[in-house]
């Protein structure tokens, strides 16, 4: 039997052209991120009305962002696990990723979030290494390849488009397993602040209008299924380069201090 020719995974497909405000800059769209914090927020979208659109930004040179952007920034997510003693297979389709970006080839797209009105939260994963202070990092000589440079940028770009405004200032919410992670990234930002020679109201605007909540995260999100993957195609009726497998366990624990 020939194989049957399946459209690409879209939002005109799925029917789902809405577009949500941007609530969260997400640096990091990797399996776990879209096993984990996306599919969170696209619950809580849709079973309790919270109205959050994501904003992917890669974090290094390499990433394969614009995969997501050839299929409208959806994807499948596979659940499989054993939850009360039920055995649980299920899927559904993410769609709380509105945008991804490349800032290397998109550097001026990413800073125009930070003018984004409804902006609130920022959630990263950029691995263990990724909360890291590199001194050879020039404000005006951008894209930055270090995570937290990129956050000091953005940061002080949305500090200037809305004046210091004390309401402007952002939740920041860290997902790397580092101890202390949301800590860590508030101190080398602003040691980027210091090195940069960054206004002292912005140093008082990070400290005093923005939130930073350490997190303790858990999920074992395998990513894409390559040694299965026809298994998982055969259950759908399109084509879908980006679907992850996960398990069903989850744990997000965030310090609110």
């Amino acid at each position: 039997m020939e194989n049957q020719i399946k459209q690409k995974l879209n939002r005109e497909f799925y029917n789902s052209p809405e577009k949500l405000p941007i609530k969260i800059v997400q640096f990091g769209g990797g399996n776990f991120m879209r096993g984990f914090t996306d599919y969170i927020i696209d619950q809580l979208n849709k079973k309790a009305d919270f109205n959050a659109g994501i904003v992917n930004v890669q974090p290094t040179p390499g990433g394969s962002v614009h995969k997501l952007e050839e299929q409208d920034n959806l994807y499948t997510l596979f659940t499989r696990g054993i939850k009360r003693g039920e055995i649980i297979d299920e899927k559904q389709v993410i769609s709380s990723i509105q945008k991804s970006i490349n800032p290397y080839t998109q550097y001026d797209e990413f800073l125009t979030l930070a003018k984004e009105e409804e902006l609130e939260f920022i959630f990263s994963n950029t691995t263990e290494t990724g909360i890291a202070y590199d001194e050879t990092e020039e404000y005006h000589v951008g894209p930055h390849k270090n995570f937290p440079a990129k956050l000091t940028v953005l940061l002080y770009e949305r500090f200037k488009y809305f004046s210091g405004a004390k309401e402007k200032g952002l939740r920041i919410i860290p997902c790397e397993l580092i101890e202390d992670n949301a800590l860590a990234l508030k101190n080398i930002i602003l040691q980027y602040a210091q090195l940069w020679n960054l206004e002292e109201g912005f140093v008082q605007w990070i400290e005093q209008s923005n939130c930073f909540h350490n997190t303790l995260v858990d999920r074992i999100v395998p990513g894409y299924p390559k040694d299965d993957a026809e298994t998982y195609e055969e259950q759908l009726d399109y084509e879908d380069r980006m679907m992850v497998v996960s398990e069903v366990f989850l744990l997000f624990v965030i310090y609110n201090r």
